[in-house]
């Protein structure tokens, strides 16, 4: 009979299958009074008469506790208990060893060295086998409940992240509509309040963008469905592409760039220039009108790596929690927070690494990738 785990709703989210018990005895009648002891709606009984037909049973079912009798013809309950600690699937089930010998501390050492957990003498009080056996029972029941829990908590996960996916990818559709109703109105002549309507649109809706193309690089990092595709390219030339469109968006903001070396390589320039992008745009937020530098070295003979620095201060409980989803922002209103997640699992990719540094008024983000580079994203 099957056991649903209720919870405090009194939803009955889970099943808990009754666990098998694996009784081994030669003796029919053995077998007959241990079955009506240990009967219980947890419990279902195995019952086999030798080691070999314990053996097929061991192979068919997943068993919580082995109770064996000692003496057997053929194979004895211990040759079995060997055997079963000689596989991988048996290994683990614990066993109880029953027998009618006389009380030998050699006979039970030899037990407990089979890998037994009790060495019982019968005659056998079925308060204390039921108690031994209950014991394991719950256990086993615990580890299976468990298990069905992760189980429904990866199919849950996987279900939300598929959600968020398409959730994304459907936002461009009208994004894309309210994105040419802010370019017709900026159109129009004059300075219009029309006019300073349609700028905001503007940046609302690349705000917007960068938010769903975060949300759908998240998605494909936890998926493990994004690759990187390494090629011979060059940092600098990357670099200065991606500064060149800050530049545009923060046409107020100074930003000084320094090269430094041979910054020629092999790696993915597309998502390098995500990296750059992210790093130097959150910069240039957060600059208050000081000049943010960007520092490119490709001096090492097998690395480059880049530095971007601004004004500004992050407390010492968010700098160590900078490259965490939802949480890597320097200001809650700023965005998602994954940006920072994002540029990590990138940089990670290239088998690289990210760091921050909080100190004298400013905010260091570095990187530091292999020159060349072959390699698949991470999972997250």
């Amino acid at each position: 009979m099957m056991e649903h785990r209720r919870d405090r709703a009194g939803v009955a989210p889970e099943i808990v299958a009754p666990a098998n018990v694996l009784i081994v005895d030669d003796v029919p009648q053995n077998l007959l009074a241990l079955e009506a002891v240990l009967r219980d709606e947890q419990v279902n009984i195995l019952t086999a008469a030798s080691g070999a037909e314990a053996l097929e049973l061991l192979l068919r079912h997943e068993v919580a506790v082995a109770i064996l009798d000692v003496h057997m013809p053929e194979m004895s309950g211990f040759a079995l208990a060997e055997l079963m600690r000689a596989s991988p699937r048996t290994a683990g089930i614990p066993i109880i060893f029953l027998t009618a010998s006389p009380r030998n501390a050699v006979h039970a050492f030899r037990g407990y060295d089979a890998g037994a957990v009790d060495f019982l003498h019968k005659p056998i009080e079925a308060q204390i086998i039921q108690g031994k056996v209950q014991v394991f029972v719950q256990l086993h029941r615990q580890r299976q409940l468990l298990a069905l829990r992760a189980e429904r908590l990866e199919q849950v996960l996987s279900l939300n992240e598929t959600m968020l996916a398409v959730i994304t990818h459907d936002l461009r559709t009208p994004l894309s509509a309210v994105s040419l109703c802010g370019d017709a109105l900026v159109r129009l002549p004059g300075e219009s309040r029309s006019h300073v309507i349609g700028q905001r649109i503007q940046r609302s809706t690349r705000r917007m963008s960068r938010m769903i193309d975060q949300l759908l690089d998240f998605t494909r990092i936890r998926s493990g469905v994004m690759r990187i595709e390494p090629r011979p390219a060059d940092l600098g030339a990357v670099a200065r592409q991606v500064i060149d469109e800050v530049r545009q968006a923060h046409p107020e903001q100074a930003i000084h760039v320094a090269e430094n070396g041979d910054l020629g390589g092999t790696f993915d320039p597309d998502r390098l220039g995500q990296v750059l992008s992210n790093l130097v745009g959150n910069a240039a937020q957060h600059a208050g009108g000081d000049e943010v530098q960007v520092l490119l070295d490709g001096c090492a003979a097998d690395r480059l790596s880049v530095e971007v620095i601004n004004r500004g201060r992050i407390d010492d409980d968010l700098l160590s929690r900078l490259f965490e989803p939802f949480k890597g922002v320097l200001h809650a209103s700023s965005g998602l927070g994954l940006g920072l997640y994002i540029v990590d699992q990138f940089v990670r990719a290239h088998r690289g690494t990210t760091s921050a540094r909080s100190e004298d008024g400013r905010v260091r983000l570095s990187l530091d990738i292999p020159r060349h580079v072959q390699g698949e994203l991470p999972t997250g």
